[in-house]
């Protein structure tokens, strides 16, 4: 009896619930249920906790997603800035540099035109002429286009206008500009196949000639031409507005080019101290 009771052995089963209802019970012999020998959590709570890692790495995946595109959209918007901003630059530019070359081309234009007539001319001297006399003393012989390559003749009257300049009192003939193709007559008309117009328009300009008495004309300082005129084609004030506009359009030309290389220069300052910031 001693030795059958020796021999066997009584085991006692510590948990009362079944094991698959309760699986923090510990076993006989100090081992626990779990595979590993210490205490092993439910599966319901892993999977609770695999779920949360799970969605907390996908809230952090979702915020990364929006702040690169925020970062993208802030980018994208900075490039559409950047690339209009150049392109108003280089049309600033380009209106900049089509203003200066404009006037360059009207210095030359007018240089050679107004400036050297103006230079060339001897009647330079301002004075105030008293009329004598103005009358028709003959027809000239002239001729009018009347088609391609087609030409007939026709006549004007001359009319001669003599004057006293009251600084020497010398008598000389007058003429309405320097251009006339007729020296001895003052004024020429164009020629015309209707004689009458030409007439009555050289006999309205006789008589408002001497309905003045005392007429300003511009005279040869050195006496050399022997005449005087009565207006200029080129006189002071058409050198000066053939200076005038060409300069104001180098300055503005001048302007915008160095305003634009002005502001290009201070955001590259402003980006390089963004730059030094950060």
């Amino acid at each position: 009896m001693s030795g059958d009771n020796s021999s066997r052995t009584l085991t006692v089963d510590t948990c009362p619930t079944p094991p698959s209802e309760n699986r923090w019970c510990q076993q006989p012999g100090g081992s626990t249920s779990g595979s590993n020998g210490g205490l092993r959590l439910p599966r319901s709570t892993e999977k609770m906790f695999m779920w949360a890692g799970s969605k907390a790495a996908q809230a952090g995946s979702d915020r990364r997603s929006i702040y690169q595109k925020i970062r993208e959209c802030e980018l994208l918007d900075k490039r559409r800035t950047v690339t209009a901003l150049r392109a108003g630059e280089d049309r600033a530019i380009l209106l900049g540099l089509s203003m200066v070359l404009l006037s360059v081309m009207m210095y030359f234009v007018l240089g050679i035109t107004i400036l050297r007539s103006y230079s060339d001319s001897v009647w330079t001297e301002e004075s105030s002429c008293t009329i004598l006399n103005s009358t028709i003393v003959r027809d000239v012989n002239c001729s009018y286009s009347c088609g391609a390559e087609c030409w007939k003749s026709s006549r004007y009257p001359c009319l001669q206008v003599y004057v006293s300049l009251n600084s020497s009192g010398k008598v000389v003939r007058l003429s309405h500009n320097e251009e006339d193709r007729n020296p001895e007559c003052f004024y020429v008309p164009k020629c015309q196949k209707e004689y009458p117009v030409m007439r009555v328009m050289v006999q309205n300009i006789s008589e408002r000639l001497r309905s003045q008495h005392r007429i300003p004309c511009f005279v040869d300082p050195t006496d050399h031409a022997g005449s005087a005129i009565l207006t200029q084609i080129y006189g002071p004030v058409a050198v000066f507005h053939s200076l005038f506009w060409p300069t104001c359009t180098l300055i503005g030309g001048t302007i915008i080019i160095a305003m634009v290389k002005l502001t290009q220069y201070l955001s590259i300052m402003c980006e390089q101290l963004s730059r030094i910031k950060r």
